[in-house]
């Protein structure tokens, strides 16, 4: 009886919420559509903005700026602000990010960088990754709230 109530309540808890968001809307970035990739900039739910990873690629290419976890780092923010752009927010909308790093003994470069963006700084969870895309040092996703 306790595992019937308890598989009860698991099956309950995976239902969808009455209130689902209906209001929902995907920005592709043209540029990598282009390129014949299958990836979407960022979704809005309803007043929240999740942004997928961003890398420091050189728009509309898949080539990494070169010169290292620096560049690759501002490049990155930059490819994120153009996002922010598109869906009419900045960087002051920003609530999250995660921060993944080839190599996390590299957090204080990523941080010079990084921090240069905020007026005030968002929540943000950071980890060292192995196998970035293209070889990156540094991947930056956010979440961001419209105002």
């Amino acid at each position: 009886a306790t595992f019937v109530l308890s598989a009860l309540l698991l099956v309950g808890a995976c239902q969808p919420a009455v209130d689902a968001p209906s209001d929902i809307e995907r920005y592709v970035d043209k540029s990598m559509d282009e390129l014949g990739l299958p990836f979407t900039a960022a979704v809005r739910v309803d007043k929240t903005v999740y942004l997928s990873g961003n890398l420091g690629n050189v728009p509309g290419t898949l080539e990494l700026v070169p010169g290292g976890l620096g560049p690759e780092t501002r490049q990155t923010m930059d490819n994120i602000t153009a996002v922010l752009e598109q869906v009419g927010l900045t960087m002051n909308d920003v609530v999250k990010c995660t921060v993944f790093l080839a190599d996390a003994a590299e957090w204080a470069a990523m941080n010079e960088v990084y921090t240069q963006y905020f007026e005030s700084l968002p929540a943000r969870s950071a980890l060292g990754a192995s196998g970035l895309a293209l070889g990156a040092r540094v991947e930056i996703e956010c979440i961001a709230i419209i105002p």
